[in-house]
């Protein structure tokens, strides 16, 4: 039997071709507004899978448009109760659902600090989106599994799509209009190699830089979500800065290479922990004592990242069921987790 999970990876496709003609106008909107507003300073409102789209916008931000970009705790709002000074700032909230009360208190509280806001979520009709000056509406269709996967991948379309259009930038937002058929593509990827040596592991890290860390963060999340395994997420150069110390033989480590400047050390840090004995799996680089993991090839540097989360949600899915794991619905976990 088919789980939603799988059902609604493979729906990728077409929720993201949805998405980029059915909210036109709202992103166009959203991006005169922030080049009118020209921030010198971005700050982010997310939980969970989103904080990791989030981190996604952040790099693409910095960048692209080096403007700095900062979390911001939703609780600073909603617990707390401490107003921000962000005139001359934007704020993008990113929310599946857009009914977290925190989430939702933030940035309204944003609104009233002088940021300029702006929601991506699946409900354009959520209180988070009636809370912000401006929303991205995903339309992705209702999710029913408890790991989001369609909502986290089209919440960083929606995200790049802002930051091409509010930079006018020609070759990202070239690489977006084809970005459904990378996704196609990605749900083609063949990483067994990797599952035959998950299937019994009980902890690992998953490793990337810039964007990819960010993949790297939700990858690891799904990893504990769907499969029960403890991995932790780690930058490529930080994992060197302590945690590589406990990299002993048949460590398992998932490394989230693509074309971009920081390849070359994402290889080095692969090999590095190879020598050390770990079991470490590349995606589209060659590297000495590591397994190389097939992914899309030749994509703008900004949007490979994301076409590999989609090859790793297949991936993931699959490993679950062969771990005993219902994908569907991890323990103790809710779709809609409200919080204060």
């Amino acid at each position: 039997m088919t789980s939603h999970m799988l059902r609604e990876v493979q729906e990728i496709p077409q929720v993201s071709r949805r998405f980029l003609m059915e909210s036109q106008g709202a992103l166009m909107a959203a991006a005169a507004a922030m080049r009118a507003a020209d921030p010198g300073l971005i700050v982010t409102v997310a939980r969970g899978s989103s904080d990791h789209a989030a981190t996604y916008l952040k790099y693409a931000v910095e960048l692209l448009a080096g403007v700095p970009v900062a979390s911001v705790g939703p609780s600073v709002a909603s617990v707390y109760g401490r107003p921000l000074r962000l005139n001359g700032a934007a704020c993008v909230g990113i929310s599946q659902s857009g009914r977290s009360p925190d989430i939702v208190e933030m940035m309204r509280a944003a609104g009233v600090g002088g940021a300029l806001s702006v929601a991506i979520t699946n409900f354009d009709d959520s209180p988070m989106a009636a809370a912000s000056a401006h929303c991205l509406p995903l339309r992705a269709g209702v999710e029913q599994s408890v790991a989001a996967t369609k909502t986290f991948v089209t919440s960083v379309l929606a995200a790049l799509a802002l930051v091409a259009e509010w930079q006018e930038d020609a070759a990202l937002r070239a690489a977006i209009e084809t970005i459904p058929e990378a996704f196609q593509a990605a749900l083609a990827l063949d990483w067994s190699p990797l599952a035959a040596r998950m299937a019994r592991a009980q902890q690992g890290y998953v490793l990337g830089r810039g964007p990819a860390f960010a993949i790297a963060c939700e990858a690891a999340l799904k990893l504990k979500e769907t499969c029960g395994l403890h991995a932790e997420a780690y930058s490529a150069a930080e994992v060197l800065h302590g945690p590589s110390a406990i990299v002993q033989a048949q460590f398992p480590v998932l490394a989230l290479a693509v074309e971009d400047a920081a390849q070359a050390g994402v290889v080095q840090t692969c090999e590095r922990l190879a020598a050390q004995g770990a079991d470490v799996f590349v995606t589209g680089a060659e590297a000495a004592g590591c397994e190389m993991l097939p992914s899309v090839g030749g994509l703008h540097p900004l949007v490979a990242p994301l076409v590999l989360a989609v090859g790793f949600y297949g991936f993931v899915e699959a490993l679950a069921r062969r771990r005993g794991f219902d994908p569907d619905t991890p323990p103790h976990l809710r779709k809609v987790t409200e919080t204060v």
